[in-house]
């Protein structure tokens, strides 16, 4: 048997034994990286280190740990309360605001992660508080990320579009961007709709006393099941209360004593500054956004050591050992040829639309549990050789190539899935794994053959 084949199975092993066993697939995947790397690829530990995320490992700590000192000090509430007042209360429209400004970033130039480790923190903090379905919410920051990913100054657009040119490939970099934005504003669409988003619309605006109240604060929905919630309680705090002996009850206002959420402390207002000093950092300076988030989060926790005093402990340290696990695991496979040897083998078939077919499952299947663009610089310069056939039409293959190795990323085992995950409040980790990892399922299943199918087929450039 191949090595190839071996490491295949090996991760199939893999999940089966996360699945029904409930361990940590970062630590099973710990294992069969050394497994694999030392009985198969004959790799030592430099070796099989080399896929280790590094950036990613501190990109998780880094952003978790940030607005974990923001929901602390109710710098994360407060940005509730304005997300809340700035569209008059309707609670349905803040997912597309966040599918707006993850997209609107990524289209300037932001990197994905950086987008969305930017603002799916304050996304699913909002979902948390108001009932909507953290699925949908992180579903709406991702897509949005990745349907603004490919404008022709974004990175992803720049380097697929360099791509193109240095295969000598006809392009099209209007086509490339509405194809993504389209794919992934529909996809939003159907999320919105099949996860409570009906729902919300139906509900109308929340009371903006409610939003802005002081003091008090809605109760909390239900974030772990479709989205659908209750009724948030009054935002006074008021209880009623019945009083003893024979005489008639006497409602006793009964006022809790919750921070008042709507009042910029200095440190909120130090939070804040250090949240746009990321952004910043990240869009600007081309900052590296964990290293920069950390960095951040350290000068908070020196400056207000009570508010941060926890904060280390709600690093989401889990989803950092399962992600990292898969991701060196995946390193390993790149270095022993299987993904190579994949695409290899699938480009050598001799019907040019099922070899197309094939190439965007592969790069679905790889891209969400690998980078999107190292994938899409392998699988685009595969297809080359029976693109050169002139039987299908190149603008279209790499539109559906590009689309179906980002759209994954969903996955919470790609960047964005992980900074997903982690950045939930409030939330039953393994049951929203399972969640994203389903739903990511789903889009990997089914995206590549649309968008081959509308991309493709007809024969586009």
């Amino acid at each position: 048997m191949s090595p190839e084949l071996i490491s295949i199975l090996v991760l199939v092993v893999v999940f089966v034994i996360a699945t029904t066993r409930s361990v940590n697939m970062g630590a099973l995947a710990f294992a069969a990286a050394f497994a694999v790397g030392e009985l198969v690829a004959d790799l030592d530990a430099d070796g099989i280190f080399a896929g280790f995320p590094g950036d990613l490992f501190v990109v998780l700590v880094g952003v978790t740990y940030l607005f974990a000192i923001a929901r602390a000090n109710g710098t994360t509430d407060w940005l509730v309360h304005a997300s809340i007042r700035l569209v008059r209360g309707r609670v349905a429209l803040i997912p597309w605001v966040m599918f707006a400004i993850t997209g609107a970033l990524t289209a300037i130039g932001a990197v994905s992660p950086a987008a969305v480790a930017i603002v799916a923190p304050i996304a699913l903090s909002f979902a948390a508080r108001y009932g909507i379905s953290p699925l949908l919410m992180g579903a709406m920051v991702v897509h949005g990320a990745q349907g603004g990913g490919f404008s022709p100054i974004s990175i992803y657009g720049t380097i697929v579009n360099g791509i193109v040119e240095r295969e000598h490939l006809p392009g099209n970099e209007v086509f490339l961007f509405l194809a993504s934005l389209i794919v992934n504003l529909v996809i939003a669409g159907v999320m919105f709709v099949l996860f409570g988003g009906l729902k919300l619309w139906a509900q109308g605006a929340v009371p903006l006393d409610e939003a802005a109240g002081s003091g008090g604060a809605p109760e909390k929905r239900d974030t772990q099941g479709d989205g659908t919630g209750t009724a948030p309680a009054p935002s006074s705090g008021a209880a009623p209360s019945s009083g003893s002996g024979s005489g008639p009850a006497t409602a006793v206002a009964v006022r809790t004593e919750a921070p008042d959420t709507t009042r910029l402390t200095p440190a909120r207002i130090a939070t804040l500054t250090a949240l746009v000093a990321l952004v910043v950092a990240v869009l600007a300076f081309d900052l590296d956004a964990g290293l920069t988030s950390i960095t951040l989060a350290v000068i908070l926790s020196a400056a207000w050591p009570e508010d941060s005093r926890k904060a280390v402990g709600q690093i989401a340290w889990s989803t950092v050992l399962l992600i990292c696990g898969v991701l060196t695991y995946v390193g390993v496979l790149e270095e022993i040829g299987t993904i190579k040897w994949a695409g290899e083998g699938v480009g050598g078939i001799g019907v040019p639309l099922l070899a197309a077919v094939l190439l965007c499952y592969i790069g679905a299947i790889v891209s969400a549990f690998a980078s999107s663009v190292g994938i899409m610089g392998a699988l685009i310069p595969l297809a080359v050789p029976f693109l050169a056939q002139g039987e299908i039409g190149a603008v279209g293959m790499v539109a559906a190539l590009a689309v179906s190795a980002t759209v994954v990323d969903v996955s919470p085992f790609s960047t964005n899935g992980a900074l997903v995950l982690a950045a939930a409040p409030d939330v039953d980790r393994e049951r929203f794994f399972r969640q994203l990892m389903i739903y990511g399922g789903i889009v990997v299943a089914v995206v590549p053959a649309v968008v081959w199918l509308v991309l493709v087929v007809p024969g586009f450039g």
